[in-house]
């Protein structure tokens, strides 16, 4: 769909997060479609009414009036209800799919959502917008789950984008997991690298790593693992390179916070 024919489609936004609002706004106008938005489900039907969107983008979670009951009124309205109808929702729960269908939603956007998944599924719904219109439910189905009973009148194409939308989000959530345990994976086997045996010079203390060079000791525990070094001075090194600063010749850390007292049982190195 070129962006000159977008220009022409309206999009309602109604989101009651100004922050969200203004992501939402820039993402759609930036793909050529005209936005008005709306905080509340109240001030969307408003402007519902006031001038006909060709679809609306709806928060769930709202003050005065939610994305459900929104929906509700746009799909009661035979003036109002060949309007397309996106809920965005985190999709936690199989719960959120059967109000979405209660309603009659056309279709969800989940949270977080990336721009490319958004404008397909808007393009998805305009390209198929022809094949809704006309189409109406004549037998009400009541699904019961979770102790509760829900009333679905919506079309079978309805019932039919949401099912698509919602294997689409089960899909791109086991692609995030499987990239997430990949890393997962990646970061236990560079901690298991440490417990393996470290070549490590008798005389600089320099380790050989893994490609066969040799790095200072901080650079390589730094490489392969979350420890940051910072820089002191054990007392004993003190004694021996800095004796002027001891006085009486002990052990004095004084004025020295980093100095550490030396370990009274050292290893003897073989």
């Amino acid at each position: 769909m070129s962006g000159k024919k977008m220009t022409s489609i309206k999009i309602l936004l109604v989101e009651d997060s100004l922050t969200q609002a203004l992501k939402l706004q820039h993402i759609l106008e930036g793909n050529g479609f005209s936005v008005t938005t709306a905080q509340n489900g109240a001030e969307g039907l408003e402007k519902v009414h006031q001038s006909s969107p060709d679809i609306i983008v709806t928060d769930i979670m709202m003050p005065i009036m939610d994305g459900y009951e929104l929906c509700s009124k746009i799909k009661g309205d035979p003036i109002l209800r060949h309007i397309p109808v996106i809920l965005l929702t985190t999709l936690s729960d199989v719960e959120d799919i059967l109000k979405g269908l209660k309603c009659g939603a056309d279709n969800f956007i989940t949270k977080p959502y990336e721009e490319s998944h958004l404008i397909s599924r808007i393009e998805y719904i305009l390209a198929n917008q022809k094949l809704r219109q006309g189409v109406s439910s004549d037998i009400a189905i009541e699904v019961a789950f979770g102790g509760q009973r829900y009333l679905l009148t919506s079309a079978r194409i309805q019932i039919l984008d949401l099912l698509i939308a919602s294997f689409e989000t089960a899909v791109r959530k086991n692609r995030e997991l499987e990239e997430a345990n990949q890393k997962l994976r990646a970061a236990v086997q560079t901690i298991d690298t440490l417990r393996d045996l470290i070549p490590i010079c008798c005389h600089c203390k320099k380790i050989r790593n893994d490609r066969g060079y040799w790095q200072q000791l901080e650079v390589y525990f730094e490489e392969h693992s979350l420890a940051e070094f910072t820089h002191g001075i054990c007392p004993d090194c003190v004694q021996t390179h800095y004796p002027t600063t001891l006085q009486g010749g002990g052990h004095s850390t004084r004025g020295n916070p980093d100095a550490l007292p030396a370990d009274p049982n050292p290893k003897s190195s073989d």
